[in-house]
């Protein structure tokens, strides 16, 4: 892959951002998994927040719990694309919103491919209760990245440098 000039500066911002989010979200589910039963359910900041630990087969509200396969194909699909378009990035906000979706992506993707019941088709771990749903650590960063994916766009932000194009 060839990064157009200029590019990876704000290549290396995104990667950056993908790993603090992986990192994070994946010592946050061992802590869960360490220190949360299956039952428990722990209040954080009553009665909004808790934690409760679960495993997810699906996707939001544990929809298409039959489908994991799918899912894994989706994150990694989600990797890839997030990793190509981001060759010719032309902001630091698009860096920011492409790293925050690319962590939490990969995050979800290790957890399909090697999280019980097996590759594939394993349960990601969600333990943060927000009442309707649980998610985790991975599921904040790509909500923020979405709204901020829309924000950019709206304001017409450019996602990536025309090729031949002069960097400011």
């Amino acid at each position: 892959m060839r990064l157009e000039r200029g590019s990876s500066r704000l290549y290396g911002m995104m990667l950056m951002l993908a790993a603090v989010v992986l990192l994070a979200d994946q010592l946050t589910k061992l802590w869960a998994v360490s220190a949360l039963s299956d039952s428990e359910r722990v209040a954080v900041i009553p009665p909004l927040i808790h934690f409760r630990l679960l495993y997810n087969a699906g996707a939001a509200f544990s929809i298409g719990t039959e489908a994991t396969w799918v899912f894994t194909l989706v994150a990694a699909a989600a990797v890839v694309g997030i990793l190509y378009t981001a060759r010719r990035l032309a902001s630091a906000g698009w860096a920011l919103v492409l790293g925050a979706l690319l962590g939490g992506a990969a995050s979800h993707l290790g957890g399909r491919l090697f999280r019980k019941p097996g590759l594939a088709r394993g349960h990601v771990v969600d333990f943060i209760d927000y009442g309707p749903f649980v998610g985790n650590v991975a599921d904040i960063a790509i909500a923020c990245g979405c709204v901020a994916l829309v924000l950019l766009s709206l304001r017409g932000v450019q996602l990536a440098k025309v090729p031949g194009e002069e960097s400011a």
